[in-house]
């Protein structure tokens, strides 16, 4: 039999507050839902869902071919969907023995490093936005206009781009794109320096920022950190140095490294990686101006088994017919075996598995995605803190719900 307990006078138990964060609240930047227990505005205790908009990739890849699978994996990040399609044929050229031409690696190191300002300027524009300045935001967002309009010279679309192929790109660069391309580099240097001088020594920003959401060097590795929030706790991992690709080794660049892993950290890392993305391109461009002749219309590999032939071929030669049929019916079988391969994505490692027994699709493919790691340690970065605070460092991990959810 319980004693009972008598309660000192005046004394109020104590309680809490749960909230449901999303799935549908706009600051969560995506459909995902976290449970947030409360003490006031301070987070007891966080407990995140993923799900909503599963779309099961994987399991449809083992239905498509390799050619059909690049429009699956545009709809991951999709804030830079060039770098994921990219990551897929490097994976296929790697699993198939596809040697690509050097003019096609300096072209795609272009977009991708486009594809990499693109999506750090989202980030870092909206972790501004919440914290109260909007202005950055509506700045920037014209040069990410001037990217979208440099793919879209390149390949018709803007957003989910599918420009690249297994073996290279399906056409070349226009003049335009490279007059595009140009004028980029020319103007964005400007900007980026106005928008570092909105933020990177605000007061109300640093205040908003320092401290908050901090991990660890140790903590993030067991996580599975990697890209720019593993850099920001201090640890130098970077796929383009460790385990270069698309000749990356070519390349003069530095990694920004951060200290402390909190919100200012992985946005100032973010900020220097914009800058070194364009140095990187100007790098890249020049490379592709030194090709002259022939080499400077190169734009694929010859690969006939994987990428279509010209439609003026397809119409007037048998074997060009003969290989437009196969690709597109998907007659080609992949060869037997299995392999891993990963690119430095914007948001950090993308990988992709890829198990094969001789048929024309994949029997397992297993997308990496660098969100999913991250949003296991929501949790703990978060506890303690404000709920305002909880805002700012989902905005600073940059979770993307297409990316999150496969």
């Amino acid at each position: 039999m319980s004693e009972h307990v008598t309660l000192p006078e005046g004394y109020v138990e104590k309680q809490t507050t749960t909230i449901n964060l999303g799935p549908t609240h706009p600051a969560t930047h995506g459909v995902f839902q976290n449970i947030v227990e409360l003490d006031g505005e301070t987070i007891v205790s966080a407990e995140q869902t993923v799900g909503y908009i599963h779309r099961a990739f994987e399991k449809i890849a083992e239905h498509r071919t390799p050619y059909q699978i690049t429009t699956l994996t545009d709809r991951l990040n999709y804030c830079s969907a060039p770098l994921n399609n990219f990551g897929w044929h490097i994976a296929c050229e790697k699993f198939l023995g596809i040697k690509t031409p050097k003019r096609v690696d300096y072209l795609r190191v272009i977009i991708m490093e486009l594809a990499r300002i693109s999506d750090h300027l989202i980030c870092n524009s909206i972790v501004g936005v919440d914290s109260g300045a909007f202005s950055g935001f509506l700045y920037v967002m014209q040069y990410r206009e001037l990217i979208y309009e440099i793919y879209e010279e390149i390949c018709g679309s803007r957003l989910t781009t599918n420009m690249g192929r297994i073996g290279g790109f399906e056409r070349n660069f226009t003049p335009q794109a490279f007059q595009k391309l140009e004028k980029f580099i020319k103007e964005w240097p400007v900007v980026l320096k106005e928008f570092d001088e909105l933020f990177n020594r605000n007061r109300i920003f640093m205040d908003r920022t320092i401290g908050v959401g901090p991990i660890s060097a140790e903590r993030a590795l067991n996580y599975g950190f990697t890209g720019p929030n593993l850099r920001a706790a201090g640890v130098d991992y970077d796929v383009r140095i460790h385990s270069p690709y698309s000749s990356y080794e070519d390349f003069d660049f530095t990694i920004p490294v951060g200290s402390t892993g909190d919100c200012y950290d992985r946005f100032l890392v973010r900020d220097q990686e914009m800058w070194q993305s364009l140095e990187i391109i100007k790098q890249a461009y020049q490379k592709v101006q030194e090709f002259k002749g022939a080499e400077a219309e190169v734009y694929h590999a010859d690969v006939p088994d994987y990428y279509l032939p010209d439609k003026k071929d397809v119409y007037t030669k048998m074997e060009a017919l003969i290989y437009h049929f196969k690709i597109i019916m998907g007659e080609t079988k992949m060869p037997v075996g299995e392999m891993y391969s990963s690119i430095e994505a914007a948001n950090g490692e993308l990988g992709f598995y890829l198990i094969s027994d001789g048929g024309r699709s994949p029997y397992r493919l297993h997308f990496r995605r660098p969100c999913f790691i991250y949003y296991q340690a929501y949790s703990e970065l978060t506890k303690g803190g404000l709920l305002s605070d909880a805002i700012i460092t989902m905005s600073s991990l940059n979770l993307i719900a297409g990316e999150l959810d496969a």
